[in-house]
């Protein structure tokens, strides 16, 4: 197989003006002509291999933020907006996108949001009586979907707020019970932590100084809510500097995201990058250890593992999400070439939907998808229940995996077949490949329909070549 050539233009241009560099200057660090590096930065020509090395040995790059990261994404998100079928006789092919995705990231990025624009126009006029009802009916993304991108284009990774969670549980001390130094930590600013058996998950009554959490919650939801309430009262100054570079257009966007960085370090906080990372590795990547090391969830540390993209010090790249009984995807994030649908639910193929059929266990995958990349996939319900009796219980599946180059360093690869046969799954339906998928709900975009009356197969229709 030959091997796939590395353009990277955008990353270039982005290394050096961070570095405040000429052209030139930077040409000849990495021992290149200037003309060569001009074609490298414009994706005229790939990135050679000593281009490669020079910039880890010169610059000290991780040379992974070379091949997955932002355009990955964009490429992905763009492919599923132009599944909507106000796009069916124009779609460009993939090779466009790729080239709009490195070579112009920010057009790419007006074309999504122009598009979400559009989507939301047209959902508004479906429901006329409540957009007429509005006042602020303006085009734009709702709050939700903004913070969900920001996370999701900065990789799932805020570096600041990961390493202030790491330097407030190593400065406690080791074997230091998280509970204690959260509650001790509230305490010096004159919080009172409270167990209540009627309130709610967590309560904070800022006039009184009092946090209430749920004596029924589990012990890690209890951790991790505490160390919430830390990150608000110990590092405001740094969520709200980190909010300010992020530049959301509503406030209520920034509410949700202050939310999301809270959430943030205190998953940090309970589980530290450099222990956590030190301890998934010794384990083998093994969830259930792992949750009983740091008194953790299943889902917190399934979570806790896609965000180890620390530079210079990453982990396994993983994709993570979760999704309801209805197949809708509530929570995502990858770290690899599978990107996962911004609007609907997740491919029916992919065994993260069968997680409900066998509650408290793993189930695992191996996965090809239509680009051809393999994976390994690991699939688990989790139940959050009430509390009491007849109290509503929520269900979720999560899901972690990785590609197969990666699966030897996880336990759970023990036993299968990895040369052996591998189940198809795609993205949406609507810019899946495959032709002879009995999954299937819509025909796929980019390809044109062969419709026969007298022949009927696995779908209504053929998909040409």
């Amino acid at each position: 197989m030959a091997t796939q050539k590395l353009y990277a233009g955008a990353k270039l241009r982005e290394l050096r003006a961070r570095l405040g560099l000429t052209q030139r200057i930077f040409a000849d660090k990495l021992g290149v002509s200037l003309p060569y590096l001009n074609q490298m930065e414009n994706n005229h020509r790939p990135v050679s291999a000593a281009v490669v090395l020079a910039l880890a040995q010169e610059f000290g790059l991780d040379v992974t933020e070379l091949t997955v990261g932002e355009g990955e994404r964009l490429v992905s998100d763009m492919r599923e907006a132009l599944a909507d079928p106000v796009f069916a006789k124009s779609a460009p092919p993939l090779a466009d996108l790729r080239l709009a995705a490195s070579n112009a990231p920010a057009l790419a990025r007006a074309f999504l949001d122009l598009h979400r624009a559009y989507r939301q126009s047209h959902e508004r006029l479906a429901s006329l009586d409540e957009a007429l009802g509005r006042d602020d009916a303006g085009l734009r993304a709702s709050p939700w979907e903004e913070v969900r991108d920001f996370f999701h284009y900065c990789d799932n990774y805020v570096d600041a707020i990961d390493r202030a969670a790491e330097h407030f549980i190593t400065a406690a001390g080791a074997g230091k019970d998280v509970l204690i130094t959260a509650a001790e930590a509230l305490r010096k600013r004159g919080v009172d932590v409270q167990f209540s058996d009627n309130g709610p998950l967590r309560h904070f009554d800022g006039s009184a100084r009092r946090l209430e959490l749920s004596a029924r919650a589990a012990a890690p939801t209890q951790r991790f809510q505490m160390l919430y309430q830390v990150a608000l009262q110990t590092q405001n100054e740094l969520l709200e500097a980190t909010l300010d570079l992020a530049r959301f257009t509503t406030p209520e966007a920034r509410d949700i995201a202050k939310i999301g960085l809270a959430n943030y370090f205190a998953g940090a906080a309970l589980m530290p990058y450099r222990a956590f990372l030190d301890a998934a590795q010794k384990t083998r990547h093994d969830l259930e250890r792992l949750a009983d090391i740091f008194g953790a969830s299943i889902e917190q540390v399934a979570h806790r593992l896609s965000t180890l993209q620390r530079p210079g010090a990453k982990g396994i790249p993983f994709f993570f999400v979760r999704v309801d009984q209805a197949g809708t995807i509530t929570k995502r994030h990858s770290a690899t070439r599978l990107q996962f649908a911004r609007f609907g639910g997740a491919c029916p193929l992919w065994n993260a939907h069968r997680a409900f059929e066998t509650p408290g266990h793993f189930l695992r995958q191996l996965a090809e998808t239509p680009d051809g990349v393999r994976y390994l996939c690991l699939s688990r319900d989790v139940s959050k229940p009430g509390g009491a009796f007849l109290a509503p219980v929520r269900r979720y599946a999560i899901s972690l995996g990785c590609e197969i180059t990666h699966a030897a360093s996880l336990v759970y690869s023990d036993g299968l077949d990895l040369k052996g046969r591998f189940e198809p799954i795609g993205i949406s339906c609507r810019i899946c490949e495959r032709k002879d998928c009995h999954q299937r709900s819509v025909p796929p975009l980019e390809r044109r329909l062969r419709v026969d009356p007298d022949t009927r197969g696995l779908l209504p229709y053929d998909i040409a070549d």
